[in-house]
């Protein structure tokens, strides 16, 4: 693949994520085009495909993986399925772009990054946050010396049960362990765990404790963990999905020997800076897609006019954290 060329793509799994945060995104990038997508529905591929101007649909992986049109495949699948079709794409000669988490236990992403290796295929995951403006502007921060030396880091999540957790017939994919991987924890926590090996370099050492508090489902609903990176930086999170309204709360706390950075993840309220300045509020606008700055950064990869290092091989070590945590390894 080289300069200017166009990159055409394929979907396998067209859900809510691709209407919002990504599928629109791989339109606008300049040179990358989406020319298939499918769906087990063959109806809803058909729907996505004519609502987004996609002139192929499928209802079967192999059918997309093997048109001879798709260069590259966005797999938005939920997470049991990222390994085994991340591996079948990859050696069909096409590079990925993997929905996150990477899979659903660390050891399946080992895999992925071995036949990357072996078939020479890049391969990406969507940790986008990492690209998106407003975080850009906490990094910079901490570069900056803001708050001074770094020395404790701090997650704090809370929200109340969602409508469909109380649907125990019918109940969200998410909190389904066989096919997420765990509960929301497995969903959610990848992205502040992501963010923050980007910030402090990688956890070396994990530990955690969870709980099922609400009974809704059987995935854990309650966690406290603990973490060390590789500096020696401590960190820790606290993480509850069946949390009372009053309790609600999406923030990272970076505390340093000259002050102190809270920002959230999920809302993006304003970062709020604390030092010798005293307190400052610091509003970042996002693009309206979040995906698009990861996106075009995968495409200029494809097209060697730039590297892209939100790789396999990054995203396979946050897997490692969680599954520490939740004492999967």
């Amino acid at each position: 693949m080289t300069h200017e060329k166009t990159i055409h793509w394929g979907f396998l799994g067209c859900g809510e994520v691709t209407e919002k945060k990504s599928g629109p995104a791989f339109n606008e990038v300049e040179h990358s085009r989406v020319v298939a997508v499918m769906s087990r529905s063959l109806d809803k591929a058909r729907s996505y495909a004519e609502r987004h101007g996609i002139p192929r649909y499928y209802d079967d992986v192999q059918a997309l993986i093997y048109d001879r049109e798709v260069e590259a495949v966005y797999i938005a699948t939920p997470p049991s399925t990222h390994a085994t079709y991340a591996i079948m794409a990859m050696k069909a000669g096409k590079a990925v772009y993997i929905e996150k988490p990477m899979a659903t236990k660390y050891d399946d992403c080992l895999r992925v990054n071995r036949i990357a290796e072996t078939t020479g295929m890049p391969c990406f995951v969507a940790y986008y946050r990492r690209y998106l403006p407003y975080f850009q502007r906490v990094f910079q921060l901490v570069r900056e010396g803001a708050v001074g030396k770094v020395v404790n880091v701090q997650i704090r999540f809370a929200v109340p049960p969602r409508d469909l957790d109380y649907n125990s017939k019918s109940l969200p994919w998410r909190v389904q362990p066989d096919i997420a991987g765990g509960g929301y924890f497995y969903d959610l926590a990848p992205h502040q765990i992501d963010l923050l090996q980007q910030m402090f370099g990688p956890v070396v050492e994990a530990r955690g404790y969870h709980a099922n508090f609400g009974g809704l489902y059987q995935a854990e609903d309650t966690l406290s963990a603990a973490f060390t990176f590789q500096s020696g930086l401590p960190g820790s999170g606290s993480w509850c999905f069946v949390a009372h309204e009053s309790a609600r709360e999406d923030r990272i706390s970076i505390v340093g020997d000259e002050g102190s950075i809270n920002f959230s993840v999920f809302t993006y309220d304003p970062i709020v800076l604390h030092n010798a300045g005293g307190r400052q509020e610091i509003i970042v606008e996002n693009p309206r897609y979040v995906q698009l700055p990861l996106i075009r950064n995968v495409v200029e990869h494809l097209q060697n006019k730039a590297v892209c290092t939100c790789d396999g091989v990054s995203a396979t070590s946050v897997n490692w954290v969680v599954d520490r945590i939740l004492g999967k390894i």
